[in-house]
């Protein structure tokens, strides 16, 4: 039982994990996405990109959510002190 918890938490990780990389590596080819997450993290989510949504969870919402950054540098290095 408890194996299989903790595999569920580790894909639940990977999955979390996966979805924040794809936001960050929409805002690194796309300038238009990348202002719009600096500027309003919130509707980024939400309006996805190129067709695309990002399921994150409300954990991870509300990090990139709480994420106030200039560049998208300062971005992820807040995000990964989170």
């Amino acid at each position: 039982m408890l194996k299989k918890i903790a595999s569920h938490a580790q894909n639940s990780y990977k999955l979390a994990t996966h979805e924040v990389n794809r936001l960050l590596t929409a805002a690194v080819i796309n300038t238009r996405f990348r202002s719009l997450l600096l500027n309003d993290p919130a509707l980024a989510i939400a309006s996805g990109f190129h067709g695309e949504h990002f399921h994150l969870g409300s954990v991870e919402t509300q990090q990139v959510t709480s994420i106030h950054a200039n560049s998208l540098a300062d971005f992820a290095t807040q995000l990964a002190n989170q």
